[in-house]
């Protein structure tokens, strides 16, 4: 091989891989409404995200997989516990703290930041991920 050929053949693979990458992107980024139901996105909902965010809460949490592993999966909690106890948890636990070993931090969070949280959850628990993460108990 000459150094031209060479030269032809990165260029060529990078151009055919870029390509590719451009096309593979474009088609995830057109998936994105159809998978997340932007629709849904209330202002409890983004209320929701806010307080999650103001606290840091994937410090310890993960959410679709992302984040600390501390603390239990956050995106399908309401598929796997319930609003009920979600709240309860959010309502007593977060003020008092929870568990014996791991303690969640006391925020004293209002009705409308767990309202939100809520929202969020829910929101986030009918987002279409393929399945991941794939650990339903979290």
């Amino acid at each position: 091989m000459t150094k031209t050929s060479v030269r032809n053949m990165f260029i060529g693979s990078t151009v055919v891989v870029s390509v590719v990458f451009a096309v593979l992107t474009i088609l995830s980024h057109k998936s994105f409404p159809e998978r997340t139901h932007p629709e849904n996105l209330t202002a409890a909902v983004v209320h929701g995200k806010r307080v999650w965010e103001k606290h840091a809460c994937i410090d310890c949490h993960t959410l679709l997989g992302e984040g600390a592993y501390y603390a239990p999966e956050l995106a399908n909690v309401i598929d796997r516990r319930g609003v009920d106890f979600v709240r309860t948890v959010l309502e007593t636990d977060a003020k008092q703290g929870w568990g014996a070993v791991r303690r969640m931090p006391k925020f004293d969070l209002s009705a409308e930041d767990i309202n939100g949280l809520i929202a969020f959850f829910q929101w986030m628990g009918n987002i279409d991920t393929n399945n991941w993460p794939p650990n339903k108990e979290g």
